[in-house]
């Protein structure tokens, strides 16, 4: 494989088991704090913390393919919104679409909020707002995981074909 797609890919591949760790976290905490009679408020800064560091993380994977495939990246307000559904979209010549528009739409959650956990002190964060997002989970982390992965695929296809 040669760089930088083939860096990519083994970025993507690594990212996958940590984002992995992520959900089962936010999963069992929130098990957790809906079985907690005390303390419920720690189980829900753990969720909301693994739930930060799972969009962060994909996050992370975004930029670096906008930077290292696409050879651009954002600015401005609104760049978060923007590089997550530019991840959505084909590059024409360049890449396939990272992730469905589906995804993207069902990621925007998460990505509004990871800023609200970055922004507010967690004594706003409120479970029945949270609910949603980490009953989500199970059905959405594992068709974001197989789109990543075919992404990797991809981009370990094309290192191959110019190496």
């Amino acid at each position: 494989m040669t760089a930088p797609y083939g860096e990519v890919a083994d970025r993507i591949q690594g990212e996958l088991a940590d984002l992995e760790v992520c959900v089962r976290k936010a999963e069992r905490s929130w098990d957790l704090a809906k079985k907690a009679s005390s303390n419920q408020d720690v189980y829900l800064d753990s969720v909301a913390l693994n739930m930060h560091a799972f969009y962060s993380g994909l996050e992370r994977l975004f930029e670096l393919i906008a930077r290292h495939v696409d050879g651009s990246s954002l600015q401005g307000v609104s760049w978060h919104r923007e590089l997550l559904y530019r991840m959505a979209d084909d590059v024409a010549g360049v890449r396939p679409a990272v992730i469905s528009q589906d995804i993207a739409k069902e990621l925007d959650q998460y990505r509004r909020f990871r800023h609200l956990v970055r922004n507010v002190y967690t004594m706003g964060l409120e479970p029945e707002k949270m609910s949603g997002l980490v009953e989500a989970l199970p059905e959405i982390w594992p068709k974001i995981y197989a789109e990543l992965k075919a992404f990797s695929t991809f981009l370990e296809e094309v290192s191959d074909e110019n190496s």
